[in-house]
This record gives C-alpha cells, structure tokens and sequence, in this order.
C-alpha cells in the first residue's frame, strides 16, 4: 500500500460520514445517491481505488476494490435505515438475504481452508460490496417513487452505452464495441441483465415522459446488444426481451400496436443488415462441436472438462477465486494445455515484461464449472438454491396483468434474471465488478417489491378478517348512531 492508497484511505474516512449525514437529512441528496450509485456502476472501475492489488492475477477480483459508487451505496443504506420515509419501517428481512449469508459463510470456510487466501479474500470482499448494495436498493426502493429513480437511473446507463457505443463503432472502427465494460461480452451480459426492465416501465403506470425515455433505453440496448456482435448474447437479448413483452403487454390488436411491432421489425431489419457480415463471420468462427467437443480447442467444453478433473481430486474445489491459481499451476497439465505456474514469479509486483512472458488460465467460460471448480460440489448446490429463490421471487409477478408500477416492474426483473442466467452458461461475467454489484441492486429491488406485496396482502387480509368481526359490525352501528358536528 502505498502513499496515494494510504491518502485515499483517509479521505475515505471523512467522505462517508458526510456522506451519510447528507442522505440521512436530505431527501433529494438520498434520491441523488440512489440515482449515481446505479447510473455509474458502468463506470465503477474508473472512480475506484484498488488496494493491495495484483493486477496481473487472471482472477475475477484481483484486489481490495472500493469506489464512489461503494460511498454512495453506503450512505443510502445508512440513511434510509436512520431516517426511513414516513410510514415505512425502519428495516425488514429482504427475501434471500438469509440464503445469501449462508452461502457466504460457506465461501468464507472454503478461503480459510484453501490455499492460496488472498485471492479468496478479494473475492470475499466484493461480495460484502454486494451486499451493501443489495440492502441499500432493499430498503430505499419502497414506492413507486423510487422506482421512477431506479428506471431513470438505468435508461440513463443504457443510453450513455448507447452512445459510446456508436463512437468506438463509427469513429474508432471497432468491429466489436465493449462500451464502458471493457470487453464486448460483459457488455452484452450487462444489457441482458438491464434492458427487460425498460419493457416492464415502458408498459407500467410510471410518468409518460419515462415512459418514453424507457423506449429510448430499449433501442438503445438493442443497438449495443448487435454492435457487441456476442454469439450468445444476441440470441438471449432477443429472447428475455420476447418475453418480457409479452407477459407485460396485452394481447388486444390495436392500431397503436401494429404500428409499433411494425417500427420494432424494421428497426432490427436495418441493424440485421447493416451488420450482417460480421454476425455471419462471429458465427462461423466456431460450430457447437469446436466449442464443447474439440479436446484441441480452448472452447467452452474445456472449462466443462476441467471442473470434472478438479472435483474428482478435490471435491470441495480449489478454494474461492483460485481457479486460474490451480488450473495454471496442476490441472491445465492434467487435461494436456499446460501454463505457467504463478510460483514463478520471483516478486510480489513483477514487471510488465515478465508478465508478458507468462501464460496463465484464464476463468472458467461458465459460472457453474467456475463455481463447483473453486467451491466443490456443495458450492454449487447452495448456489443453485440461491438462484432457485431469486427465480422465485421473481415468477409471482408473472401472473397477474396490472399496469402498476410496483408489480409490472417485478415481471421485468424476472426476465433480468433470465438474461444473466442464460448468459452465465458462457461467461464468468456474472462476477465482473460492473456487472455484480448492477445485479445486486436490482435483487434488492426485487425483494423490496416483494415484501411489498406480501405486506398489502396481510393488510388486505387483516382488513377482511376485521370485517367480518363483531368489533366491525359494533363500529359500524356506532358510526351510523353519531352525527356529524355541524
């Protein structure tokens, strides 16, 4: 650590009580928290401080990470819970936070048993990150109020990728844009994991101006989502934005509607052209059989190898982020595509030459293998639960058709899920700091919707129950018996 990390440390110290104590005291200063906090997750890793980096690990978190936006979720969180808004409470248990502790318990006891730690401990740092965010959104999304933010918040995201995304293809020349994510992947995954919330708003009870703005956003996303030219997210865009359309519109034929679905076909008629040679040429570098079939090839099949080999000789995995460690150092030689072995680095911060000398495996190219590889087999069941409770928080939106915006937004999150499920069969980006931290707020979220609607049906049942008591019927006697003061 050295003096600039020790400077932003301290600065650190004084920025978040002030922090707090302006969102705790100032509703629009909480609002505007809210509103950077998820608007500038697309940009954390330009405003963050990295300590004790190791900056050439191949690892999905390669420090101790702490940015603006991680002041932001904190001052939030500690605002909405010291001074929440009249007539909410101060706290309650957010769905799935409990399964959420449980597993990071579990990857806690994986790090202390594994070797080597630091890596697991930059790993376990992020998701503290995480859940910070999760219970700010928890507890500050209340009402449609601070929906209004969220959404606004995200089309301003979407938009801004929007933009940067037509300068890179139309002054830098690149064939493939990453927008702000850095690689066009985590970009097509970050818009899978978005966008089907703009379909929800656009068709909910929110203010028309957002409304149209969420249309922005739509187009916006879709024309990133093309640009990005990623075999699978296009495909998985297309799909959970499919469906979000059609669990949050009515199946009624009308004018409006035709021209609409008519504006939509040619709009991606034109992207499909205009962008056609290289969709054909992305799809032609390799079949379904070179990915997950060809033992000559460092496809997606590899990965899927690779976990088999590591559970067979370590059923509890390697340890928290140490895939890239073990595979370079052990299993990589094992499934005959040696690396470089991380011992041989003779200093705690090699220079660039060395580093770029040297080979090191790269992430598992699918979250499941990643994680039974690092976390063994029951990582992987206590993950799959935890993404079982966030499906089924999300499909009990699914079922009733109403406009307003507290339920229409939960059947978009749903389908957010479904995107960055889908897209997690391909990538390790789940656990990208942009990408992490953006799912985090939108499953708190969730599960604020969700305690919403599990609080107005016992209040809706506590009301019939009442109705039908005899304190009900002597109250209605009563009122009836009593004039009014004139």
């Amino acid at each position: 650590m050295d003096a600039s990390h020790l400077i932003a440390l301290a600065l650190l110290l004084l920025a978040i009580p002030a922090g707090i104590l302006v969102a705790t005291f100032s509703q629009r200063a909480r609002d505007a928290a809210f509103f950077m906090m998820v608007a500038a997750t697309v940009i954390t890793d330009r405003i963050d401080v990295n300590f004790l980096s190791h900056y050439w690990y191949r690892g999905t978190t390669r420090g101790l990470e702490f940015s603006l936006v991680d002041l932001l979720a904190i001052s939030v969180l500690a605002a909405s819970f010291l001074m929440p808004r009249p007539g909410k409470s101060r706290f309650y248990w957010p769905a799935s936070f409990g399964l959420m502790l449980v597993f990071f318990l579990y990857t806690g006891v994986s790090v202390v048993l594994s070797e080597p730690k630091v890596y697991g401990v930059f790993e376990l740092s992020k998701m503290v990150r995480g859940f910070f965010f999760f219970l700010a959104a928890a507890l500050y999304v209340r009402s449609q109020r601070e929906i209004r933010v969220l959404v606004f918040a995200l089309c301003c995201a979407v938009c801004f990728e929007g933009v940067l995304a037509l300068k890179q293809r139309l002054i830098g020349g690149m064939d493939r844009v990453p927008g702000s994510l850095d690689h066009e992947n985590s970009l097509s995954m970050y818009l899978c994991l978005v966008a089907p919330i703009f379909v929800a708003a656009a068709t909910s009870s929110l203010p028309k101006l957002l409304r149209v703005f969420s249309i922005v956003a739509i187009g916006a996303a879709a024309l990133c989502s093309v640009l990005t030219i990623s075999r699978a997210g296009v495909p998985i865009f297309a799909l959970v934005m499919l469906g979000a359309t059609a669990f949050c519109v009515s199946w009624r034929v009308t004018p409006k509607k035709i021209f609409a679905t008519a504006l939509v076909v040619l709009c991606i008629a034109g992207l499909t052209f205009k962008t056609w040679d290289s969709l054909k040429g992305r799809y032609a570098e390799a079949t379904f059989k070179d990915e997950y079939l060809d033992d000559q090839q460092e496809g997606r099949g590899y990965y899927l190898r690779l976990a088999k080999v590591i559970v067979q000789d370590k059923f509890f995995g390697v340890g928290l982020n140490n895939w890239s460690f073990w595979v370079s150092k052990k299993y990589g030689t094992m499934v005959g595509r040696p690396y470089d072995d991380y011992g041989d680095l003779h200093s705690n911060k090699p220079d660039d030459q060395t580093i770029e000398n040297l080979v090191w495996a790269a992430p598992a190219h699918n979250l499941a293998a990643l994680t039974v590889g690092e976390l063994g087999v029951p990582g992987l069941i206590l993950f799959a639960l935890l993404w079982v409770r966030w499906f089924q928080m999300g499909v009990r939106f699914l079922f009733k058709r109403t406009p307003e915006a507290m339920h229409r937004l939960g059947v978009g999150l749903f389908f957010c899920l479904c995107g960055i499920f889908l897209h997690s069969l391909t990538e390790w980006t789940f656990r990208q700091t942009h990408i992490f931290l953006t799912f985090n707020i939108l499953v708190g979220t969730l599960a604020s919707l969700c305690y919403a609607k599990r609080h107005a049906r016992e209040l809706a049942v506590e009301a019939a129950v009442f109705r039908d008591s005899p304190e009900y019927e002597f109250t209605e006697a009563i009122s009836a018996k009593v004039q009014p003061c004139a």
